[in-house]
Protein backbone atom coordinates (compact mmCIF):
# COMPACT_ATOMS: atom_id res chain seq x y z
CA UNK A 1 0.00 0.00 0.00
CA UNK A 2 1.33 3.36 -1.01
CA UNK A 3 1.69 5.68 2.02
CA UNK A 4 0.75 9.41 1.19
CA UNK A 5 0.63 12.08 3.07
CA UNK A 6 -1.16 15.47 2.33
CA UNK A 7 0.28 19.10 4.79
CA UNK A 8 -1.44 22.41 4.89
CA UNK A 9 -0.39 24.71 7.15
CA UNK A 10 -3.41 27.13 6.68
CA UNK A 11 -6.54 25.16 6.15
CA UNK A 12 -8.41 23.23 8.95
CA UNK A 13 -7.61 19.79 9.44
CA UNK A 14 -11.35 18.85 8.17
CA UNK A 15 -11.05 20.95 4.77
CA UNK A 16 -13.50 20.23 2.23
CA UNK A 17 -11.40 19.90 -0.66
CA UNK A 18 -8.07 18.53 1.14
CA UNK A 19 -9.55 15.99 3.71
CA UNK A 20 -13.15 15.24 2.00
CA UNK A 21 -12.35 15.55 -1.02
CA UNK A 22 -8.64 14.11 -2.10
CA UNK A 23 -7.95 12.30 1.25
CA UNK A 24 -10.84 10.77 1.52
CA UNK A 25 -10.72 9.56 -2.06
CA UNK A 26 -7.22 8.02 -1.84
CA UNK A 27 -7.96 6.65 1.17
CA UNK A 28 -11.03 4.97 -0.42
CA UNK A 29 -9.04 3.46 -3.07
CA UNK A 30 -6.23 1.80 -1.06
CA UNK A 31 -3.38 4.57 -0.21
CA UNK A 32 -2.35 4.81 2.86
CA UNK A 33 -3.16 8.36 3.46
CA UNK A 34 -2.07 10.69 6.67
CA UNK A 35 -2.71 14.51 6.80
CA UNK A 36 -1.04 16.78 8.46
CA UNK A 37 -2.34 20.60 9.19
CA UNK A 38 -3.02 22.54 12.52
CA UNK A 39 -5.23 23.84 15.09
CA UNK A 40 -6.12 24.55 18.45
CA UNK A 41 -5.17 21.04 19.88
CA UNK A 42 -2.86 18.60 19.25
CA UNK A 43 -4.48 14.99 18.55
CA UNK A 44 -4.44 12.14 16.45
CA UNK A 45 -6.92 9.94 15.30
CA UNK A 46 -8.57 8.23 12.30
CA UNK A 47 -11.40 9.64 9.96
CA UNK A 48 -12.34 8.29 6.93
CA UNK A 49 -9.67 6.09 6.53
CA UNK A 50 -7.41 8.77 6.81
CA UNK A 51 -4.94 9.86 9.91
CA UNK A 52 -5.37 12.88 10.74
CA UNK A 53 -2.42 14.41 12.70
CA UNK A 54 -3.17 17.86 14.19
CA UNK A 55 -0.42 19.67 15.67
CA UNK A 56 -1.24 22.98 18.12
CA UNK A 57 -0.65 25.99 16.60
CA UNK A 58 1.66 28.43 17.62
CA UNK A 59 0.09 32.44 18.13
CA UNK A 60 -0.99 33.10 14.58
CA UNK A 61 0.67 36.15 12.99
CA UNK A 62 2.20 36.13 9.64
CA UNK A 63 5.81 35.68 10.91
CA UNK A 64 4.79 32.23 12.78
CA UNK A 65 2.69 31.82 9.12
CA UNK A 66 5.94 31.42 7.16
CA UNK A 67 8.39 30.08 9.78
CA UNK A 68 8.00 28.28 12.95
CA UNK A 69 4.29 26.45 10.92
CA UNK A 70 6.60 25.04 7.99
CA UNK A 71 9.35 24.51 10.46
CA UNK A 72 7.01 22.16 12.64
CA UNK A 73 5.12 20.46 10.30
CA UNK A 74 8.33 18.99 8.36
CA UNK A 75 9.25 17.49 11.74
CA UNK A 76 6.30 16.11 11.83
CA UNK A 77 6.14 15.28 7.75
CA UNK A 78 9.72 13.86 8.46
CA UNK A 79 8.21 11.39 11.24
CA UNK A 80 5.17 9.96 8.97
CA UNK A 81 7.83 8.72 6.45
CA UNK A 82 5.41 8.78 3.16
CA UNK A 83 6.54 7.85 -0.23
CA UNK A 84 4.40 10.44 -2.21
CA UNK A 85 4.17 14.12 0.16
CA UNK A 86 1.16 16.11 -1.29
CA UNK A 87 1.66 20.31 0.02
CA UNK A 88 -1.60 22.51 -0.09
CA UNK A 89 0.23 26.09 0.79
CA UNK A 90 2.86 28.33 -0.68
CA UNK A 91 4.68 28.58 2.62
CA UNK A 92 5.46 24.94 2.09
CA UNK A 93 7.31 24.97 -0.74
CA UNK A 94 10.70 25.23 0.89
CA UNK A 95 9.74 22.12 2.57
CA UNK A 96 8.99 20.19 -0.85
CA UNK A 97 12.18 21.12 -1.87
CA UNK A 98 13.91 19.26 1.56
CA UNK A 99 11.46 16.35 1.07
CA UNK A 100 12.77 16.14 -2.88
CA UNK A 101 16.42 15.78 -0.84
CA UNK A 102 15.48 12.78 0.98
CA UNK A 103 14.00 11.11 -1.94
CA UNK A 104 10.23 11.81 -1.64
CA UNK A 105 7.48 12.12 -4.82
CA UNK A 106 6.39 16.06 -4.01
CA UNK A 107 3.30 16.85 -5.31
CA UNK A 108 2.22 20.68 -5.11
CA UNK A 109 -1.61 21.65 -5.04
CA UNK A 110 -2.14 24.88 -6.61
CA UNK A 111 -5.48 26.08 -5.24
CA UNK A 112 -4.85 29.83 -6.25
CA UNK A 113 -2.80 31.75 -8.47
CA UNK A 114 -0.60 33.30 -5.90
CA UNK A 115 0.95 35.77 -8.01
CA UNK A 116 -2.17 37.11 -9.36
CA UNK A 117 -3.89 36.90 -5.47
CA UNK A 118 -1.52 38.96 -4.51
CA UNK A 119 -2.49 41.32 -6.22
CA UNK A 120 -5.79 41.33 -4.49
CA UNK A 121 -4.60 41.98 -1.24
CA UNK A 122 -5.79 45.43 0.68
CA UNK A 123 -3.39 45.99 2.87
CA UNK A 124 -0.52 46.41 0.38
CA UNK A 125 0.43 49.27 -1.66
CA UNK A 126 0.32 48.95 -5.00
CA UNK A 127 3.85 48.95 -5.56
CA UNK A 128 4.92 46.68 -2.78
CA UNK A 129 1.78 44.19 -4.36
CA UNK A 130 3.61 44.37 -8.10
CA UNK A 131 7.13 43.44 -6.46
CA UNK A 132 5.82 40.83 -4.35
CA UNK A 133 3.87 39.60 -7.12
CA UNK A 134 6.89 39.23 -9.93
CA UNK A 135 8.71 37.84 -6.56
CA UNK A 136 6.69 35.11 -6.11
CA UNK A 137 6.07 34.29 -10.00
CA UNK A 138 9.58 33.87 -10.27
CA UNK A 139 10.32 31.80 -7.06
CA UNK A 140 7.07 29.41 -7.80
CA UNK A 141 8.09 28.58 -11.05
CA UNK A 142 11.88 27.66 -10.00
CA UNK A 143 10.43 25.71 -7.12
CA UNK A 144 7.28 24.26 -8.76
CA UNK A 145 9.50 22.87 -11.68
CA UNK A 146 11.56 20.80 -9.48
CA UNK A 147 8.69 19.02 -7.65
CA UNK A 148 7.45 15.61 -9.33
CA UNK A 149 3.52 16.55 -10.65
CA UNK A 150 1.60 20.10 -10.02
CA UNK A 151 -2.27 19.64 -9.28
CA UNK A 152 -4.15 23.05 -10.08
CA UNK A 153 -7.84 23.88 -8.81
CA UNK A 154 -9.02 24.91 -12.41
CA UNK A 155 -7.83 24.64 -15.64
CA UNK A 156 -6.68 28.57 -16.16
CA UNK A 157 -4.20 27.59 -13.61
CA UNK A 158 -3.28 24.69 -14.99
CA UNK A 159 -2.38 25.95 -18.20
CA UNK A 160 -0.26 28.37 -16.58
CA UNK A 161 1.60 25.53 -14.67
CA UNK A 162 1.93 23.59 -17.78
CA UNK A 163 4.91 26.09 -18.82
CA UNK A 164 6.77 25.28 -15.91
CA UNK A 165 6.15 21.73 -15.15
CA UNK A 166 4.61 19.34 -18.02
CA UNK A 167 3.70 17.09 -15.40
CA UNK A 168 0.59 19.00 -14.39
CA UNK A 169 -3.05 18.32 -14.52
CA UNK A 170 -6.19 19.94 -13.01
CA UNK A 171 -8.40 18.75 -10.42
CA UNK A 172 -11.51 21.15 -10.19
CA UNK A 173 -13.12 21.78 -6.79
CA UNK A 174 -16.44 20.28 -7.81
CA UNK A 175 -19.21 19.17 -5.30
CA UNK A 176 -19.62 15.44 -4.38
CA UNK A 177 -22.91 14.64 -5.69
CA UNK A 178 -24.30 12.91 -2.68
CA UNK A 179 -23.50 15.78 -0.20
CA UNK A 180 -25.74 18.67 -1.11
CA UNK A 181 -29.21 17.87 -2.71
CA UNK A 182 -32.34 19.77 -2.23
CA UNK A 183 -35.33 17.83 -1.22
CA UNK A 184 -37.36 20.45 0.28
CA UNK A 185 -40.44 21.63 -1.93
CA UNK A 186 -39.78 24.59 -3.28
CA UNK A 187 -42.82 25.89 -2.05
CA UNK A 188 -41.87 25.30 1.88
CA UNK A 189 -38.70 27.32 1.33
CA UNK A 190 -38.38 31.22 2.89
CA UNK A 191 -37.93 34.34 0.19
CA UNK A 192 -33.76 34.33 1.58
CA UNK A 193 -31.01 34.45 -0.82
CA UNK A 194 -27.52 32.54 1.50
CA UNK A 195 -23.39 33.24 1.38
CA UNK A 196 -21.55 30.67 2.34
CA UNK A 197 -18.27 31.28 2.94
CA UNK A 198 -15.20 33.82 3.81
CA UNK A 199 -16.56 36.97 4.31
CA UNK A 200 -13.90 39.31 3.45
CA UNK A 201 -14.21 42.96 0.85
CA UNK A 202 -13.25 41.45 -1.72
CA UNK A 203 -15.92 38.64 -2.07
CA UNK A 204 -18.57 41.47 -2.73
CA UNK A 205 -19.98 41.50 1.40
CA UNK A 206 -20.72 45.17 1.57
CA UNK A 207 -22.40 45.66 -2.34
CA UNK A 208 -24.38 42.23 -1.15
CA UNK A 209 -25.40 43.60 2.19
CA UNK A 210 -26.29 46.95 0.28
CA UNK A 211 -28.17 45.40 -2.12
CA UNK A 212 -30.92 44.36 0.55
CA UNK A 213 -31.93 47.85 0.45
CA UNK A 214 -33.48 47.53 -2.97
CA UNK A 215 -35.52 44.42 -1.73
CA UNK A 216 -38.85 43.84 0.07
CA UNK A 217 -39.56 41.01 2.17
CA UNK A 218 -36.21 39.05 1.47
CA UNK A 219 -33.76 38.06 3.98
CA UNK A 220 -29.85 37.13 3.22
CA UNK A 221 -28.23 34.22 5.20
CA UNK A 222 -24.85 34.38 6.10
CA UNK A 223 -23.00 31.46 6.61
CA UNK A 224 -19.20 32.42 7.72
CA UNK A 225 -16.57 34.66 9.25
CA UNK A 226 -15.22 37.64 8.88
CA UNK A 227 -11.77 38.07 7.86
CA UNK A 228 -11.38 41.78 9.59
CA UNK A 229 -13.08 43.43 12.14
CA UNK A 230 -13.06 46.81 10.87
CA UNK A 231 -15.30 45.30 8.10
CA UNK A 232 -17.58 43.51 9.90
CA UNK A 233 -17.76 46.73 11.98
CA UNK A 234 -18.44 49.25 8.73
CA UNK A 235 -21.27 46.35 7.47
CA UNK A 236 -22.95 46.38 10.84
CA UNK A 237 -23.77 49.73 10.57
CA UNK A 238 -25.65 50.04 7.47
CA UNK A 239 -29.67 49.93 7.69
CA UNK A 240 -29.75 47.05 5.35
CA UNK A 241 -28.10 44.58 8.02
CA UNK A 242 -31.06 44.27 10.03
CA UNK A 243 -32.21 41.87 6.71
CA UNK A 244 -29.14 39.99 7.98
CA UNK A 245 -29.50 36.06 9.86
CA UNK A 246 -25.92 36.19 10.89
CA UNK A 247 -24.77 32.31 11.26
CA UNK A 248 -21.06 32.43 11.72
CA UNK A 249 -19.46 29.19 10.65
CA UNK A 250 -21.28 25.92 9.63
CA UNK A 251 -20.21 22.61 9.79
CA UNK A 252 -21.46 20.42 6.44
CA UNK A 253 -24.82 19.15 7.44
CA UNK A 254 -25.64 22.67 8.66
CA UNK A 255 -24.95 24.17 5.66
CA UNK A 256 -26.81 21.20 4.00
CA UNK A 257 -29.69 22.30 5.78
CA UNK A 258 -29.69 26.27 4.84
CA UNK A 259 -29.10 25.33 1.26
CA UNK A 260 -32.32 23.44 1.58
CA UNK A 261 -33.90 26.24 3.15
CA UNK A 262 -33.14 29.11 0.91
CA UNK A 263 -33.89 30.08 -2.39
CA UNK A 264 -30.62 31.86 -4.21
CA UNK A 265 -27.43 31.08 -4.08
CA UNK A 266 -24.97 34.27 -4.33
CA UNK A 267 -21.27 34.75 -5.05
CA UNK A 268 -20.74 38.13 -6.70
CA UNK A 269 -17.10 38.10 -6.03
CA UNK A 270 -15.53 41.39 -7.18
CA UNK A 271 -13.34 41.69 -10.71
CA UNK A 272 -9.75 41.09 -9.14
CA UNK A 273 -7.26 39.21 -11.30
CA UNK A 274 -7.41 35.72 -8.94
CA UNK A 275 -11.64 35.84 -10.03
CA UNK A 276 -11.98 36.29 -13.24
CA UNK A 277 -10.97 32.77 -14.11
CA UNK A 278 -11.30 31.52 -10.59
CA UNK A 279 -14.13 28.82 -10.34
CA UNK A 280 -15.68 29.10 -6.62
CA UNK A 281 -16.35 26.06 -4.70
CA UNK A 282 -19.69 27.78 -3.65
CA UNK A 283 -21.01 28.22 -7.04
CA UNK A 284 -21.08 24.54 -7.35
CA UNK A 285 -22.30 23.57 -4.39
CA UNK A 286 -25.16 25.95 -4.66
CA UNK A 287 -25.73 24.44 -8.00
CA UNK A 288 -25.86 20.68 -6.73
CA UNK A 289 -28.06 21.97 -3.63
CA UNK A 290 -30.66 23.12 -6.68
CA UNK A 291 -30.32 26.69 -6.56
CA UNK A 292 -30.60 29.12 -9.25
CA UNK A 293 -27.26 31.17 -8.58
CA UNK A 294 -26.54 34.64 -8.94
CA UNK A 295 -22.94 35.36 -10.31
CA UNK A 296 -20.26 37.58 -11.30
CA UNK A 297 -20.48 38.61 -14.93
CA UNK A 298 -17.17 37.29 -15.56
CA UNK A 299 -17.00 35.37 -19.26
CA UNK A 300 -16.35 32.30 -17.61
CA UNK A 301 -18.71 32.47 -14.96
CA UNK A 302 -21.45 33.36 -17.54
CA UNK A 303 -20.20 30.34 -19.50
CA UNK A 304 -20.92 28.11 -16.67
CA UNK A 305 -24.05 30.35 -14.63
CA UNK A 306 -25.96 31.44 -18.22
CA UNK A 307 -24.59 28.59 -20.55
CA UNK A 308 -26.53 26.09 -18.36
CA UNK A 309 -29.32 28.53 -17.53
CA UNK A 310 -28.85 28.03 -13.86
CA UNK A 311 -28.81 31.33 -12.50
CA UNK A 312 -28.32 35.22 -13.60
CA UNK A 313 -24.92 36.98 -13.66
CA UNK A 314 -24.53 40.73 -12.35
CA UNK A 315 -22.09 43.33 -11.92
CA UNK A 316 -20.74 42.44 -8.48
CA UNK A 317 -20.00 46.23 -7.77
CA UNK A 318 -23.91 47.50 -8.36
CA UNK A 319 -26.02 47.02 -5.59
CA UNK A 320 -28.96 48.13 -7.34
CA UNK A 321 -28.52 45.24 -10.30
CA UNK A 322 -28.08 42.53 -7.42
CA UNK A 323 -30.92 43.62 -5.98
CA UNK A 324 -32.85 43.54 -8.96
CA UNK A 325 -32.13 39.91 -9.88
CA UNK A 326 -32.92 38.59 -6.19
CA UNK A 327 -36.44 39.91 -6.64
CA UNK A 328 -36.61 38.68 -10.19
CA UNK A 329 -35.89 35.22 -9.11
CA UNK A 330 -37.92 35.59 -5.84
CA UNK A 331 -41.21 37.15 -7.84
CA UNK A 332 -40.60 34.14 -10.49
CA UNK A 333 -40.50 30.95 -8.97
CA UNK A 334 -40.77 28.54 -11.34
CA UNK A 335 -38.43 29.93 -12.99
CA UNK A 336 -36.06 30.10 -10.38
CA UNK A 337 -36.84 26.47 -10.01
CA UNK A 338 -36.08 25.29 -13.13
CA UNK A 339 -33.21 27.23 -13.25
CA UNK A 340 -32.16 25.47 -9.91
CA UNK A 341 -32.94 22.27 -11.75
CA UNK A 342 -30.32 22.85 -14.47
CA UNK A 343 -28.00 24.08 -12.22
CA UNK A 344 -28.30 20.22 -10.34
CA UNK A 345 -28.43 18.58 -13.93
CA UNK A 346 -24.72 20.34 -14.91
CA UNK A 347 -23.74 19.31 -11.72
CA UNK A 348 -24.50 15.35 -12.53
CA UNK A 349 -23.18 15.55 -16.27
CA UNK A 350 -19.77 17.27 -15.60
CA UNK A 351 -18.94 19.69 -12.53
CA UNK A 352 -18.89 16.63 -9.62
CA UNK A 353 -15.79 15.23 -7.62
CA UNK A 354 -16.61 11.34 -8.91
CA UNK A 355 -15.13 12.75 -12.46
CA UNK A 356 -12.59 14.58 -10.66
CA UNK A 357 -11.84 11.56 -8.22
CA UNK A 358 -10.96 9.53 -11.16
CA UNK A 359 -8.73 11.80 -12.66
CA UNK A 360 -6.89 12.30 -9.30
CA UNK A 361 -6.44 8.30 -8.88
CA UNK A 362 -5.43 8.08 -12.18
CA UNK A 363 -2.59 10.59 -11.82
CA UNK A 364 -1.56 9.03 -8.46
CA UNK A 365 -0.85 5.76 -9.88
CA UNK A 366 1.04 7.57 -13.10
CA UNK A 367 3.47 8.67 -10.42
CA UNK A 368 4.56 5.47 -8.98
Amino acid sequence: MIKVCHLTSVHPIDDVRIFIKECSSLAKNDFDVTLIAFGEEAFTKVKNGVVQISLKSPVLNRLHRFIKRPALMYKEALRVDAEIYHLHDPELMPIGLKLKKQGKKVIFDAHEDLPKQIMGKTYLNYPIKLLLSKFLNFYESWVCSKFDAIITATPSIREKFLKINPNTIDINNFPILTELFTTTDWQQKKNEAVYVGGITKIRGIIQIVQALEFTKGIRLNLAGTFSEKQLETEVKTYKSWEKVNELGHLNRPDINKLLNDSKIGLVTLLPLPNHIDAQPNKMFEYMSAGLPVIASNFPLWREIVEGNNCGICVDPLNPQEIAKAIAFLIDNPQLAQNMGANGRKAVEKKYNWDQEEKKMITFYKSLL
